[in-house]
């Protein structure tokens, strides 16, 4: 089954359990796929579909950071919420050593010495790592392995 089905079917079930909160995560995660299909004209893959994900993950993470330090946490609480309802769609993230070790392959794979090679070496990563890693851990590991 497809990620978007699931997505689907989860929000079927979460109507018919009466879950509010779940069934809004849902129809927004919903409405943010379906704008970028239109936008681009495209049927979303599964990766696509969790690059989505990641962005309203990022955005809810963003948003708790500012209610928290307006001292909103009722807000906030929405937020996280919504986070661990988004983040069940996600793939498993990858521990470090095994984004380290990604990241040793590709230099091997791309023979990149220095940092001018950095685009390169990102190039090859980011199609193996999207959804499994934070791309920003996998940059400055990828920095820290062209500098030394």
């Amino acid at each position: 089954m497809s990620l978007k089905a699931r997505i689907t079917e989860d929000m079927k079930a979460a109507m018919k359990a009466k879950e509010a909160a779940k069934l809004s995560a849902i129809r927004l995660l919903n409405a943010a796929i379906k704008q970028k299909e239109v936008d681009e004209r495209v049927e979303l893959d599964d990766a696509a579909v969790a690059a989505v994900i990641e962005k309203l993950v990022k955005q809810r993470k963003d948003s708790v950071t500012q209610y928290e330090a307006a001292n909103r946490q009722d807000l906030a609480d929405v937020e996280k919420a919504e986070i661990d309802i988004l983040s069940a769609y996600l793939p498993e993230k990858m521990s470090s050593e095994e984004v380290a070790a990604a990241v040793a392959a590709a230099v091997a794979q791309t023979g990149a010495k220095g940092p001018a090679d950095m685009g390169k070496l990102m190039g090859v990563l980011k199609p193996q790592l999207a959804g499994k890693a934070d791309m920003a851990e996998v940059s400055k590991l990828v920095k820290a392995a062209l500098a030394g």
